[in-house]
């Protein structure tokens, strides 16, 4: 029988939430966030990669392996090349939701401000005769 990956242990978190912390603290690298945004549009080299990024090779080659390892990201070799793509196109959804949540507040605080400016904001005072 499988074990329920949702039950809380004694410390209250279940597995399943191990999992998802430590899928969420992988992507919480602007770096890594950068690459899947690169790999959008499919497979590129470990060289295209560390260019776009502006990362040295080692910095580059952690957050790969880092996300291979993760099951995020799959790898080939083609000569002396090594290529990189999501493994999951799903996670491009995940980044569209952040995007649309992160959107959605930035306007909320936009709106904010605007109100708070308009109570700041000099106007005539009328004045009593």
């Amino acid at each position: 029988m499988c074990p329920d990956l949702d039950q809380p242990s004694s410390h209250g978190t279940g597995p399943i939430y191990r999992l998802k912390a430590d899928f969420f603290r992988l992507l919480g690298h602007p770096a890594r966030v950068r690459i899947l945004e690169l790999l959008r549009d499919g497979e590129r080299t470990v060289g295209d990669l560390q260019a776009a990024l502006g990362l040295d090779s080692s910095g580059t080659s952690q957050h790969l392996t880092a996300m291979r390892k993760q099951g995020i990201l799959e790898s080939r070799r083609a000569g002396t090349s090594v290529y990189y793509r999501v493994k999951d196109p799903r996670i491009f959804q995940l980044l569209e939701t952040a995007k649309q949540i992160l959107s959605a507040h930035l306007e909320e605080t936009r709106d904010l401000l605007g109100d708070l400016n308009g109570l700041t904001d000099p106007s005539p005072l009328t004045t009593r005769s």
